[in-house]
């Protein structure tokens, strides 16, 4: 493609309402547009990295025996109703666009397809003799961001890879889990990235066990924990270990303090002389199910951690039938305003006990009247603890459960995790972090979603059985603009190989030049002809402005038809490394054909 011919247009500066480099990069060199909030045309150079992308995906899917399909976007409000799905992605989550047609039927823009796939499943799959079964597809979702942002990174439409697998049972998944790790893992080598297989929450999607697939970089969304022997790595949301050790307790005996003005941990433990380890604090949170009722939920964990409300909003699901609900609407500590809502009396803040009593709840049919009390694991064998007295200035400090506080029947795990503590699998191992971005994720479903719409499947004995479910998605936009965030340095863009939208560019510092013209025009057609894609830089700019582009958009090899052109030679520069060779004109073409399938072929092993 000539230049002179392209839509090519770029950017001096960096636009305004870009935060990371990735996204600001995209926009100066004319890959994307914004159109609006979360919006993006997506311009014919990143056309082509998106196809790059797909490609590599699309041959990975093919070899696992993977079939490709197309989906509608446009999903029917009823099969995510049947799936009980349907409050959580428009209430809850809110990131579902729904709308109304002239029939007044409710209907979404697919976030995801498992409802409509499992519709397919339950119309068309019968017998035994038909699994297992692997379908995909790649197509543009929409997600209603509360705050669009970054790019392709977190937008309202974007492209993905997402495919769902049918089995007779757990182990068929399992098998199929495994090949998708492996076809991940090679998609994301393939595209020439560095990245980290880890260990996932599987949220609103739901099943058993996920892994996320993060490439590495540090404007990354997700932080990740590892640790260096590499048999461990995890999402902070769903990471474990083991954190410090207890400090003995210097309390012999229960009795009441006076701690004027200790509302946090680091005061009280300071006026007492004594360890958060030793420190029992009691977090107050306000849950929503998707039936109305609020439920207030005190959470006692050890002084010196956090809370992961991930993992404690997976336990409050859990528990959602107790209450006669399916899901969550929301989760939070609740402010001054919303406890307005349904205290009694007001909360001694900063000096709650594990016993507060039920009375602080108003009678209201609303909300629940008694607190519901879970305790953390890192509370549980506390001796001679700290904690709130319920009366604001004062704590408790010798005391232990079973005698001054009943342990609570919820017993969890929800403490969060995080660089410093023990592994699990070797506490002489510590958890280290990284940022990552994500590109990739698999999910063993199991059976939630057949078992709620029905999809049902006879086996040899002639019984019939609900399918069992793999979910796995690759967000084709967002690893494009990924690799970018992986791979850039002061002057622009440094795209792998693999997925360029060209592998090299032809520039003519002289247009007036007549013999670097031919010269350029000569090298562009054999490159082309030879399976390179080339760009030629035809344009009437001053070669500093070319240099510049070029260096901008990221084409890995740079040809310039000048000076040496005098010697029988072109100069040929390396975007990677900046390396720069002159090499015989006739010479080039194999040069660089060699050069690229190495840098792909590298990219498999």
């Amino acid at each position: 493609m000539r230049l002179s011919q392209m839509l090519f247009v770029t950017l001096r500066d960096d636009p305004a309402d870009a935060e990371i480099p990735s996204h600001k990069l995209l926009l100066r060199a004319g890959y994307i547009r914004r159109i609006g909030s979360g919006i993006y045309a997506y311009l014919p150079l990143m056309w082509r990295v998106l196809q790059k992308v797909s490609q590599i995906v699309r041959e990975e899917m093919n070899a696992t025996g993977a079939q490709e399909c197309l989906l509608p976007q446009l999903q029917p409000a009823d099969l995510w109703k049947e799936s009980g799905r349907w409050d959580t992605y428009t209430k809850a989550e809110g990131i579902m666009f729904s709308l109304i047609d002239r029939r007044d039927q409710q209907l979404g823009l697919g976030p995801t397809h498992e409802e409509v796939i499992t519709a397919i499943a339950r119309d068309m799959i019968r017998s035994y003799r038909q699994l297992p079964l692997h379908l995909y597809q790649i197509q543009t979702k929409f997600r209603d961001e509360i705050r669009p942002r970054f790019g392709l990174m977190r937008g309202r439409e974007f492209i993905m890879k997402d495919g769902y697998s049918f089995h007779a049972d757990e182990a068929s998944l399992k098998e199929t889990y495994q090949d998708m790790y492996k076809a991940y893992s090679n998609i994301l080598r393939r595209s020439g990235l560095a990245f980290r297989a880890v260990e996932a929450d599987s949220g609103a999607i739901g099943g058993s066990g996920s892994t996320e697939f993060m490439i590495l970089a540090e404007a990354g969304e997700d932080e990740v924990l590892y640790t260096d022997d590499g048999k461990y790595a995890a999402n902070v949301e769903k990471a474990v270990s083991l954190p410090i050790d207890i400090e003995a307790s210097r309390f012999t005996s229960y009795e009441k303090r006076d701690t004027p003005g200790t509302e946090t941990i680091e005061k009280v433990c300071q006026l007492l002389n004594c360890s958060p380890t030793q420190l029992v604090k009691n977090v107050l949170y306000q849950t929503v199910y998707d039936n109305g009722i609020t439920v207030l939920v005190l959470v006692s964990i050890r002084g010196d951690q956090e809370v992961n409300e991930v993992k404690l909003q997976n336990e409050l699901t859990k528990l959602a039938s107790e209450y006669g609900a399916k899901t969550i609407i929301s989760l939070n500590v609740p402010n001054l305003e919303a406890q307005q809502a349904w205290t009694a009396k007001s909360l001694p803040l900063g000096y709650i006990a594990p016993d507060i009593a039920d009375e602080y709840i108003t009678a209201n049919k609303q909300i629940h009247p008694k607190f519901l009390r879970l305790v953390d694991q890192t509370a549980v064998d506390l001796k001679n603890f700290v904690t709130g007295a319920n009366e604001a200035g004062y704590h408790v400090v010798g005391a232990n459960w079973g005698k001054q506080f009943d342990l609570p029947n919820g017993v969890v795990d929800i403490r969060k995790a995080r660089p410093g503590d023990r592994a699990i699998h070797n506490p002489e191992q510590t958890l280290a972090s990284t940022r990552g971005i994500e590109a990739g994720h698999i999910f063993q479903l199991g059976t939630k979603y057949s078992q709620a719409m029905g999809a049902t499947y006879t086996n040899e004995q002639g019984e019939e059985k609900p399918l069992f479910m793999g979910c796995f998605g690759v967000g084709v936009s967002r690893l494009a603009q990924a690799a970018v965030e992986q791979s850039y340095d002061k002057d622009g863009i440094i795209w792998p190989v693999a997925i360029a939208p060209y592998h090299a560019i032809v520039t003519i510092p002289n247009i007036k030049d007549a013999q670097q013209v031919e010269i350029a025009q000569k090298l562009y057609t054999e490159l082309n002809q030879a399976g390179i894609e080339t760009l030629l830089d035809d344009r009437d700019e001053r070669a500093g402005v070319k240099f510049k582009d070029a260096d901008l958009i990221g084409i890995p090899y740079r040809i310039v038809t000048g000076r040496a052109i005098a010697n029988g030679k072109v100069e040929v520069v390396e975007r990677a490394t900046r390396k720069s060779q002159e090499i015989v004109i006739d010479e080039v073409t194999t040069t660089l054909k060699q050069w690229i399938t190495e840098a792909i072929e590298g990219s498999r092993e």
